[in-house]
């Protein structure tokens, strides 16, 4: 396995040869040191961690402080992958400045290389700005959980003439911005393929066909660890919840009968001297 570290330019020159980007989200240091010894090229710090770690219904109680603790964590259990962290609910849509600084907290604080925003034209004088103060940015188009109110649910985008409009148009202006990705959640894969071929950076798709530059999981989705609720898109490549309680079954099994811990044999009892 190639252990060179992961650079945000990494991602323009894996597009132009064709190689696919494989990116997964990661939330403590443990299963990041996992998943970087598994080859992943990049690893994101999502806000889904409200949802899949925290408990929340939706990522939007996600805060700044909580992906800085989580992003440290990933970033020192990370020695290939390239992090990525997202920006929460609120940090980067009130002013640019206001932006700037949570982005740069990220940076600072939390290790990461880089950071995830959501939204389009609405989004790109923040984007600018970040790049042109040295921070990388990743785009993200499509469903967009940080609106979920507004949209009305997690419901697939890019399926009406202005929907599909704006998200071409949105890929474009991010990419003018500076943006280094963009992720594409839950379009149709015709529209996603076209996405692709228009922009010069990379897509990095979930849930939007195979003809992204790249492709993302949510990490629990994907080991089968959040069993409250599995998108349509998902491949489980395990299903660990069900192994997980089963151990944890035969640990309560083995404390009650008192197989665990394993009685201290007469002959090896300690003697008094």
């Amino acid at each position: 396995m190639d252990t060179n570290r992961i650079r945000v330019p990494d991602f323009r020159k894996m597009k132009r040869r064709s190689e696919k980007i494989t990116m997964l989200t990661a939330y403590d240091a443990t299963m990041a040191r996992l998943f970087d010894r598994a080859g992943l090229d990049a690893l994101l710090v999502g806000d889904s961690l409200g949802m899949v770690v925290l408990g929340h219904e939706t990522t939007l109680p996600v805060t700044l402080d909580a992906m800085i603790h989580h992003t440290a964590a990933v970033t020192r259990g990370t020695e290939r992958a390239l992090v990525v962290a997202d920006m929460p609910f609120l940090t980067f849509q009130v002013s640019v400045a206001e932006a700037v600084r949570n982005a740069g907290r990220l940076i600072q604080e939390g290790g990461a290389a880089a950071v995830k925003l959501e939204g389009g034209r609405p989004m790109i004088e923040v984007v600018s700005r970040l790049v042109d103060v040295g921070i990388p940015v990743m785009g993200h188009l499509g469903v967009l959980p940080q609106s979920v109110h507004q949209m009305g649910g997690y419901a697939k985008r890019g399926t009406k003439t202005q929907e599909i409009d704006a998200i071409l148009a949105d890929a474009v202006a991010l990419e003018k911005a500076g943006a280094f990705a963009i992720v594409l959640e839950s379009i149709p894969s015709a529209l996603a393929r076209t996405v692709t071929a228009q922009v010069g950076v990379p897509t990095i798709g979930i849930g939007a066909g195979p003809d992204c530059d790249g492709q993302i999981l949510v990490s629990y989705d994907m080991l089968g660890l959040f069993d409250r609720f599995v998108p349509p898109f998902v491949k489980q490549y395990a299903h660990l919840a069900e192994t997980i309680v089963k151990a944890a079954q035969e640990y309560v099994e083995d404390v009650h009968a008192g197989r665990y811990p394993v009685p201290v044999a007469a002959a090896d009892a300690p003697t008094a001297s």
